[in-house]
């Protein structure tokens, strides 16, 4: 496709920046457009975010997908706040994959994570919004949605409006403007004990400019963020109206089932369908590059006829591979080379040589699946040089760009339509979409939608997964048991800057970073390189405290002692677990601490050794600083969701490589922490005043080495390789007791 004159201005924004200022301040603004191509009836756009209509109503725009974090309640709750709005007023809206709804306030919100310099950051601001439509990003991930979009466009939106409101609301009364005020959805002006709805002031308003920096609420004028308010999409979960991408039907409708390449990378070489052709209800056999697929008018009939289709893959060099291999070349990858910088402080090499003793470990964790519960899957229909897709999907602006991309069309003749998503966790990011594309190719090849489903089977063995990783540490410790020197060498790669860097005053640290490509296709997966590299980090810190005949709780608050909001959190979180007091017989106590995507979280694993020799958790209590809460029940009910799928991943996630493809097919070879195992789940909200922080990731990092730091109490045995699954125990009485 040639690319329009529009986007060729835009990406040279990316180059000059000065573009982008330029065509900022020249084009019209978001809710003109919004009003322009969006508005139905009476309703106008008092930003691209809000809706208000003469009865009165508030629609609220979310650019973000909901998959059960629930984002959508917490993002119209901070708009409505700052607008002022009745709550019982407001509805909530998917916003739609167009341009306006692009995720820029991500691109400022990370420009400053990742320490873009003060001085560009202007320039980012400016720039953002069109980086973000170049780049078809409409994404949900990096628990971004409340403490970037949220904070720097929600808020602002319905700050923005509110004054919009009270400007025409003064200019109709004849009253300055600090002479009114609002509530529940209505201007004041109390001295003449007039009052106009915002429904009666939404026309005139629709005519003003936004302000670019509306004063925000301070958070004792809040009246709806920090209340613990039931979640909207909760209903139609429960009554089973709520509609997913896998729910999209039609009567003409045709079902794919697809067979890709077993070992990854590899292409597809022949294929005999003559027996899938007479099978009834097929309609065709369809070959493509990397795989084959069967469509027939229902899925069952297509998955069937898929098993007698004999196709044959070339051969590569990695039909040997297994997870042993993979192991042991990393082994080789950090034994012979010192790889990248990821973090140097003082001099680690040295100090390392005037250490009384020198301690040395090295941790592994396996690759792991999404596994969402709802399975990957993609609706096309392509007619007329249109297209309309329904799937789940945690960027809606990339699938549409992309279908567009493989179909030869505009993009805008492509038509998203919303939905609910089965979870995501990373796995419906633009980078783990091997169905999208697959979809597209095969609707392509018929007038009516088809619906390409992989089976839980495709999903497991055809994943984008989280990395392997090992990573070898050593320590030296002087004759007090002090840290002189922390020295870390892990596989790569890093997909999130920082998550191996460790919050203790150790003034020598070297940390690097070698390289651990293999053919296995990884991606980021909940928590990204926090779930391992906490698991590594707070694991090793409890060795040395022991080896240092330290409570490891203690330990830890002497090391934090430049971090008080770290120390607050360790605090609350062993003060509430009872850290220090007696225990059930037989159960001991273990602690971790991680900050990760703004938000610090710590976590006590109550825990003991079963009869048949396996860990059994009681009970896990968690702090959590992420500066302050917007909805308290839905943050809660984050932590208790991040603890359980970082548990299962320690318990028993694993992926394994034999003969170059995944072993494992389904549930019942990939078993997850279910009801009856979960442990008891105890929450504290630790409110500082900082800056938002993230929770739909946080609470997942620390799970794993708490559990493990408690089973070495009961056992003895430092576990450095997971699942537990892999593991037996038998419980050392004398350790535990101690």
């Amino acid at each position: 496709m040639k690319i329009s004159r529009r986007r060729f201005i835009l990406s040279s924004a990316l180059v000059g920046g000065g573009l982008a200022i330029g065509y900022a301040a020249t084009r019209p603004s978001d809710h003109r457009i919004a009003n322009d191509t969006l508005a139905e009836g009476s309703a106008r756009y008092l930003t691209s975010f809000l809706k208000i209509d003469t009865y009165n109503k508030v629609t609220v725009y979310v650019n973000h997908s909901e998959m059960g974090q629930g984002s959508h309640t917490a993002l119209a709750m901070m708009a409505a706040d700052e607008l002022d709005a009745a709550w019982e007023q407001v509805r909530i809206e998917q916003a739609p994959a167009t341009d306006l709804y692009a995720t820029g306030d991500m691109a400022i919100g990370f420009a400053g994570e990742f320490g873009v310099p003060s001085f560009l950051m202007p320039l980012v601001k400016a720039s953002a919004m069109k980086i973000a439509q170049i780049g078809n990003l409409q994404t949900t991930g990096g628990s971004a949605s409340i403490r970037f979009t949220g904070q720097l466009g929600m808020r602002v939106a319905g700050a923005a409006a509110r004054a919009m409101l009270i400007q025409c609301a003064a200019e109709r009364w004849g009253v300055p403007t600090d002479e009114c005020t609002t509530a529940l959805s209505y201007v004041h002006h109390n001295a003449s004990g007039q009052s106009l709805s915002y429904g009666e002031l939404a026309d005139a308003a629709a005519g003003l400019e936004p302000p670019e920096a509306p004063i925000l609420k301070q958070r004792t004028q809040f009246n709806i963020m920090g209340k613990a308010m039931s979640r909207v999409d909760i209903p139609a979960k429960v009554d089973g109206s709520a509609f997913y991408g896998l729910d999209y039907n039609s009567d003409d409708m045709l079902f794919a089932a697809i067979r890709l390449a077993p070992v990854f990378g590899t292409k597809l070489v022949s294929v005999d369908a003559t027996e899938a052709l007479e099978r009834r209800g097929v309609k065709k056999v369809i070959e493509l590059g990397d795989s084959v697929a069967v469509v027939a008018d229902n899925y069952w009939r297509a998955k069937e006829a898929l098993k007698v289709v004999a196709a044959k893959f070339e051969r590569s060099d990695n039909d040997s591979v297994s997870s042993a291999d993979i192991a042991a070349r990393f082994d080789e990858e950090l034994a012979r080379s010192e790889g990248s910088k990821d973090f140097e402080a003082g001099d680690a090499e040295a100090k390392l040589t005037q250490a009384s003793e020198i301690i040395k470990a090295s941790y592994s964790v396996p690759y792991l699946a999404h596994a969402p519960m709802e399975p990957m899957n993609c609706t096309v229909h392509i007619q007329n040089g249109r297209a309309d897709v329904w799937t789940s999907t945690q960027d809606p602006l990339a699938v549409r760009g992309r279908v567009a991309s493989v179909a030869g069309l505009n993009e805008r003749a492509v038509t998203h339509h919303p939905s609910y998503l089965g979870g995501g966790f990373g796995r419906r990011l633009p980078f783990n979409w091997n169905v999208i594309d697959h979809a597209t190719k095969i609707a392509m090849q018929f007038s009516v939608p088809v619906k390409t489903v992989f089976s839980r089977e495709d999903d497991l063995q055809q994943d984008y997964y989280r990395p392997a990783v090992t990573s070898n540490f050593k320590a030296g410790l002087d004759a007090n048991g002090n840290i002189l020197a922390w020295h870390n060498r892990y596989t790569g790669p890093i997909q999130t800057p920082g998550a191996a860097h460790i919050p203790y005053a150790i003034d020598h640290q070297s940390i690097r970073v070698v390289n651990g490509d293999t053919h296995v296709p990884i991606a980021a997966w909940r928590s990204v390189d926090h779930s391992q590299q906490t698991f590594f980090t707070e694991s090793f810190i409890d060795e040395l405290a022991h080896r240092a005949g330290t409570n490891p709780f203690h330990f830890r608050l002497e090391l934090l002692h430049k971090h008080p909001r770290h120390q607050k959190v360790l605090e609350a979180a062993a003060e509430a677990a009872g850290y220090g007091r007696n225990l059930a017989e037989g159960r001991a106590l273990g602690i971790a601490v991680q900050e990760s995507f703004g938000s610090i979280c710590a976590e006590i694993a109550e825990v003991s050794i079963g009869p048949d020799g396996k860990p059994v958790v009681h009970k896990v209590t968690a702090a959590i600083d992420c500066g302050w809460v917007v909805n308290p029940d839905t943050a809660k009910a984050q932590v208790e969701s991040g603890v359980i799928f970082g548990l299962t991943a320690a318990m028993y996630g694993e992926i394994t490589i034999k003969e170059g493809r995944v072993s494992q097919n389904n549930f019942p070879d990939y078993e997850m922490v279910r009801m009856a195992t979960s442990p008891e789940i105890d929450v504290h909200l630790i409110e500082s005043g900082a800056s938002l922080g993230g929770l739909g990731e946080p609470a997942t990092p620390p799970i794993a080495a708490a559990v493990t730091n408690a089973v070495y109490i009961l056992t003895g045995q430092r576990i450095r390789e997971l699942p537990l699954s892999k593991h037996n125990f038998v419980q050392n009485s004398t350790l535990a007791k101690a």
